[in-house]
């Protein structure tokens, strides 16, 4: 895990991979937790049988909004920014779902900080996530999230 405690060291991170996540398992539980929350029950995540017979993917699969909800989770295990009295999610941009997830499947995120930006104090971080599945060539998803940081 990387350690974070200005914008100064921030900036220095900027066009660079800063590291992965561990593994980390979507398993049926979590993918019903998902479907319950979001009132999304289509039958690809949450109807075992009809997606072992009918589904493309011969399993259930994870909602693509449950693998991205998962990027604080894991982006906590990447790094840890320090003296910061408040961190928001600003936003996501060019975000591409390029690989369904199937349950039990591992997965990790990787972070590259793309750019740091002081905006008159707040600190805009744009940050690329790119979700890998274990023995998988392509990665679920790739896009950028914003953070906006207040330092101390």
């Amino acid at each position: 895990m990387i350690i974070i405690n200005n914008f100064i060291e921030y900036k220095a991170l900027e066009g660079k991979v800063i590291g992965t996540s561990g593994w980390h398992t979507i398993d049926q539980a979590q993918i019903d937790r998902f479907a319950e929350a979001t009132l999304d029950y289509q039958w690809i995540h949450t109807d075992k049988e009809k997606a072992e017979r009918e589904g493309p993917f011969k399993s259930t699969i994870a909602h693509g909004y449950l693998t991205l909800s998962l990027i604080p989770y894991l982006w906590k295990q990447i790094a840890e920014v320090k003296n910061v009295k408040m961190e928001i999610n600003y936003g996501i941009e060019n975000f591409k779902f390029g690989q369904a997830v199937p349950v039990d499947s591992d997965v990790k995120l990787q972070a590259t900080v793309k750019s740091v930006t002081d905006l008159r104090g707040t600190i805009k971080v744009m940050v690329e996530a790119k979700l890998l599945i274990k023995d998988c060539s392509k990665p679920a998803y790739v896009g950028d999230v914003i953070f906006l940081y207040h330092f101390i």
